[in-house]
């Protein structure tokens, strides 16, 4: 697959560029599969999954569905997922949707899609690489306050770590200064993105796209 991988979905025309680039389609022919399956543990307003449907329509997709992995049985996700152009992960809990993966293989079906493009929005992003040590998540992501019960990795199909939200008002404490004070701790590459900005992986070419502000650290 090509991977594009964004804090928060597709906000600005370089993003869309870059998606349409990966696809080798303009938007407007392609169908979108859209899986918010990592919201399912998250309480509170939704919202930012209706804005992130909102972008999808303003760029006039040929089509966009929406379907919840973790409810349906494995033929009707696989299905849906052979149909679609672009298959979207939405955001919420990070190693819930990593659990999700391990549970019904999603990294060895994946690895069968070679022309499908995975568009990865927070934590549908940060599934694709390594997670960041545990130890860290208490210092960067203390908003999200939730219980790790889970053992289940990432699916690691790079060896780097993705962090989204990057001077984000909703994460108070992922931002520059932090990162580059915890960067020793990390055990991976990372790359770190704001809302204007991505990260688009199609083999060995790894690019950062938009005109927001990113982070790197190369381990």
């Amino acid at each position: 697959m090509k991977f594009l991988l964004t804090s928060l979905g597709i906000k600005n025309n370089d993003i869309a560029e870059a998606l349409s680039t990966l696809a080798g389609k303009p938007l407007s022919e392609l169908h979108i599969l859209f899986v918010p399956t990592a919201a399912n543990t998250e309480g509170g307003d939704k919202g930012w999954i209706i804005d992130n449907l909102v972008d999808f329509q303003k760029r006039n997709f040929k089509s966009i569905d929406i379907l919840d992995v973790a409810a349906v049985s494995e033929d009707i996700w696989k299905k849906r997922f052979l149909e679609k152009d672009v298959i979207c992960f939405g955001g919420g809990n990070e190693k819930y949707l990593a659990e999700v993966f391990e549970k019904v293989g999603m990294k060895e079906f994946l690895a069968t899609l070679k022309e499908k493009v995975y568009l990865g929005i927070s934590a549908g992003a940060m599934v694709v690489g390594k997670f960041i040590p545990n130890e860290l998540y208490s210092r960067i992501y203390p908003e999200e306050n939730f219980v790790d019960t889970s053992s289940a990795s990432p699916m690691e199909l790079y060896d780097f770590c993705f962090i989204p939200h990057l001077n984000s008002s909703y994460f108070n404490h992922i931002r520059k200064e932090t990162l580059e004070e915890v960067k020793d701790t990390f055990d991976a590459t990372v790359y770190a993105t704001d809302d204007e900005t991505a990260v688009t992986i199609d083999g060995d070419n790894l690019k950062i796209v938009g005109k927001g502000t990113s982070w790197v650290h190369y381990k």
